[in-house]
């Protein structure tokens, strides 16, 4: 029996060639507990994949049939019938087992198509760290996870306590007995809190769907947004991004960097600049891009536009009625070369852009996203529109406030990996943990052959950031 797959999934899946994989993923990286190795943890997995359990989730085929008039629709399979040794795979690093080999095989991995006759996800177990650290990578199709269902995996294979165990693999169905961890996303820190970790090119899609069936409230929002546009103000449409590098065609190769800072550091510089710690990552993001691009002789003389999804909880007016999402376009100030004027034109824009969305209905505030991020969608679905896209997404998400362990083993950062569409190369996704935020980097390989230098230049603008603020 199929069920019926909704529109926003099946785009996944209309969308996909080989070219564009529709499919996101998060790398995690598990420090051993004292006596243990990584090796001790393979063990584990290991028995996890001898017991053969899975869950229902992980259990949908995608599937289309003379009942479903072609449409694509959910068949479960039998436990017993899935073939588990084919999507919990392990891998070994070559020597020397550092961050350069891992970043390239998970790349790669990232790179290749899941298998429609099969449920759609895959697992990689990535032993031979140098530093005894083991690492687990995920890709699963946007078709069948939203954020909530994607991160509901990893949370439950994990617990705030160090001295948990028997807990199961992220692959197996959740222990009902284990307590609800506790995630409370902080307002004050970060922007993205409607966003979970793999919603992120969805969210695209859905408020441009959404917005469909809004009528009553183009009109006005799309005027309000378009005038804000041609002023050079804040909002969700831009009509200024820039040509640039990352504003190509892309093919299906990728490259993934990724790299962690404690997020007290940009606390600081938030606190010491009046400004949010998601405005610090859109201002390190700029310093990186600037530095990047002028290595390379492609910088544009007008500044980089980002696509920003941002979280409007209690601050919108209709937040009753459900809607706490909105994209803006943010002016990254790249045109400055001096790292304290960038951070202004980050917190202007971001400042302008949110105040005009909380003047907006929820029917207006879809309206105006649809209208902002209708580039974007055209490119995840493999097609262009007269309006240049934002030459970048970067999405800053909340994730856990207290330490995770999976039996006993640290989860010691997570990286996300994500969609890069034609006509928008890079995606740079942020996730926070309790004490660090990691930056991941997901290109274009042929577009963008090296973001190793990206990472440095973080680094770099970060300490001109702290600097610049008086630290």
């Amino acid at each position: 029996m199929l069920l019926p797959m909704s529109p926003t999934d099946s785009m996944f899946l209309l969308g996909e060639s080989r070219d564009h994989p529709m499919h996101v993923g998060g790398l995690v990286l598990f420090e051993p507990p004292d006596g243990a190795s990584g090796k001790d943890l393979r063990a584990q997995f290991d028995a996890a994949l001898a017991r053969g359990s899975v869950s229902s989730l992980l259990l949908k085929r995608a599937r289309r049939s003379p009942t479903t008039l072609g449409q694509w629709g959910w068949e479960t399979i039998v436990e017993g019938d899935l073939d588990l040794d084919h999507h919990v795979r392990h891998n070994a690093l070559p020597a020397p087992g550092g961050a350069a080999e891992l970043m390239d095989l998970v790349g790669r991995l990232h790179a290749g198509l899941l298998d429609r006759g099969r449920p759609l996800w895959e697992m990689h177990l990535i032993e031979g760290l140098a530093d005894g650290r083991f690492a687990v990578y995920t890709k699963i199709h946007h078709a069948l996870a939203d954020g909530v269902s994607a991160m509901k995996l990893l949370r439950g294979a994990l617990s705030e306590d160090p001295d948990a165990r028997d807990m199961p693999a992220p692959w197996e169905p959740l222990a009902r007995d284990r307590p609800k961890l506790t995630v409370v996303p902080d307002p004050a820190d970060t922007e993205g809190g409607g966003f979970e970790l793999f919603d992120l090119p969805a969210a695209a899609l859905r408020v441009a769907r959404e917005a469909a069936g809004e009528v009553a409230g183009l009109v006005p929002a799309l005027a309000g947004s378009v005038d804000r546009a041609l002023h050079q103000r804040g909002g969700a449409l831009s009509l200024r991004a820039p040509s640039s590098m990352l504003n190509v065609p892309i093919g299906g190769a990728r490259r993934f960097a990724a790299r962690s800072w404690p997020i007290e550091r940009l606390r600081l510089v938030a606190k010491c600049a009046d400004a949010t710690i998601n405005d610090v990552v859109l201002a390190m993001c700029s310093g990186a891009l600037r530095a990047f691009m002028s290595e390379r002789d492609g910088l544009p003389d007008h500044p980089l536009i980002a696509a920003v999804p941002v979280s409007l909880r209690g601050e919108h007016r209709d937040h009753g009625a459900g809607n706490d999402i909105g994209m803006l376009s943010c002016n990254l100030g790249t045109d400055h070369p001096d790292p304290a004027r960038r951070l202004e034109t980050v917190v202007t824009s971001m400042a302008e852009g949110k105040t005009a969305m909380r003047t907006l209905s929820r029917t207006q505030v879809l309206a105006a996203s649809a209208l902002g991020v209708a580039p974007l969608a055209l490119g995840v679905l493999g097609l262009g529109g007269p309006i240049r896209p934002p030459n970048v997404m970067i999405s800053n998400v909340p994730g856990p406030k207290t330490a995770l362990y999976w039996n006993g083993a640290l989860m010691a950062a997570l990286y996300p990996l994500s969609i890069p569409v034609n006509g928008q190369a890079l995606n740079i996704t942020c996730t926070s943990t309790d004490h660090e935020i990691a930056f991941g980097l997901t290109g274009c390989r042929r577009s963008l052959p090296r973001l190793h230098p990206l990472l440095e230049h973080l680094d770099t603008e970060l300490r001109a950031l702290e600097h610049a603020v008086g630290l």
